[in-house]
């Protein structure tokens, strides 16, 4: 088949859980024998090119900043996307089957749903996630919260087949009246389904992402503070970048914290992998996340995860309180400490758990199970062509 997947970020230029979604699914389907087309904007610097073995990958805008530095996406970015979206579909739409987009940044969507009736190829959108009303007046304001939540209403009524990542969104777009079938794809995770044997504990704890506003990166400075009224000796990792990054310095710098909390940034996997191995925990404070990866990720090397209950927050689905971690139930310091406090001392046996959590859900995780849908989704909409 010809497929065309279409987000404005690549990874690794970028990096994040949607951006290593789409990196495996072109991968995937390019080894599968499909002619794959990666629509995106440019995120590496002039005068190279993005590459993606046996894809095709095609900028169809420039290279742009995503982010504010408050750490809000910037509108001129989706709006310059969804118009290099829009005029790409109208010259070559019709050599695609399948147009496969995210829902985010929207104007692609709506771009893809304006061409369909024309170029006449199906189209299938991937939810990372659906904000909530409130979500979007406290992101945006009263005003730009409205006008993103009609954006967001407008994709929801295109007719499509819906995937999403999480019981939570699958909920909400169904509430929401979403234009289609809704498939919950429960799996990302690329890796290995063989639990590897936990390695004993080492006295520090991991953060790994992006460092964004809802992430709350920061917390993890006065958390750690109260965790060592009880464990003296434990420390913390925190890899990623972003726009949050100069905030969690200061706070680190301020408390007298750079002997505990190290933060080198963006590392390669390789350094990522080694140091959550021999983590404690893997801490995720984030108020809102569409999936949770990194908890997959943590729980099969037997790395038990702390996560905060948020409503917004669909990782709190992976994690399984005593059996692969335990849920924070605010980001309080406090509370994110007494978590971490309670993972350290159950040990071992928590650690055997964790391990036992990953064989038993892994292939339900896999990011194979979730292809099979995406393939199954594919042969049918072939099949009504």
């Amino acid at each position: 088949m010809r497929i065309c997947l279409v987000y404005d970020c690549l990874y690794p230029y970028t990096v994040g859980g949607a951006e290593r979604w789409y990196r495996n699914l072109a991968e995937r389907l390019a080894l599968d024998g499909h002619t794959v087309t990666y629509l995106t904007l440019r995120q590496w610097p002039a005068g190279e090119a993005g590459e993606v073995e046996d894809v095709t990958v095609v900028p169809v805008g420039p290279r742009l900043a995503l982010y504010t530095e408050s750490g809000r996406r910037r509108i001129a970015p989706p709006l310059r996307f969804g118009l290099g979206v829009l005029w790409h579909l109208l010259r070559r739409g019709r050599r695609y089957d399948v147009v496969h987009t995210a829902s985010f940044p929207y104007f692609s969507l709506l771009a893809a749903a304006t061409v369909r009736p024309l170029r006449k190829f199906r189209l299938v959108v991937d939810w990372h996630e659906l904000w909530s009303r409130d979500y979007w007046r406290e992101y945006l304001g009263p005003l730009g919260g409205r006008v993103g939540e009609a954006v967001q209403a407008a994709c929801l009524h295109v007719p499509q087949r819906a995937f999403c990542f999480a019981e939570l969104t699958a909920r909400r777009l169904r509430e929401s009246g979403v234009g289609g079938q809704v498939t919950v794809l429960h799996g990302e995770y690329a890796g290995s389904l063989e639990p590897a044997s936990p390695r004993p504990a080492q006295r520090h704890v991991v953060f790994a992402g992006r460092h964004i506003p809802e992430k709350r990166v920061s917390l993890l400075v006065p958390a750690m503070e109260h965790v060592r009224l009880q464990l003296p000796d434990m420390r913390c990792m925190v890899f990623g970048d972003g726009p949050e990054r100069g905030r969690l310095l200061a706070e680190i710098e301020r408390r007298g914290l750079q002997e505990i909390i190290a933060a080198p940034g963006f590392v390669d996997a390789e350094t990522v992998e080694r140091s959550l191995a021999s983590a404690t925990c893997m801490v995720l404070p984030s108020r809102r996340e569409g999936y949770g990866l990194i908890v997959v990720e943590a729980s099969s090397m037997g790395v038990p995860s702390v996560a905060v209950r948020e409503p917004d927050n669909a990782a709190t689905d992976l994690v399984s309180d005593g059996e692969n971690g335990y849920l924070a139930v605010s980001a309080r310091p406090e509370d994110l400490a007494d978590a971490i406090v309670r993972v350290a001392r159950d040990g071992a046996a928590l650690r055997e758990s964790t391990a036992a959590w990953f064989a038993r859900n892994a292939q339900r995780l896999s990011l194979e199970s979730s292809l099979d849908a995406v393939r199954e989704a594919y042969a049918e909409a072939s099949a009504a062509s």
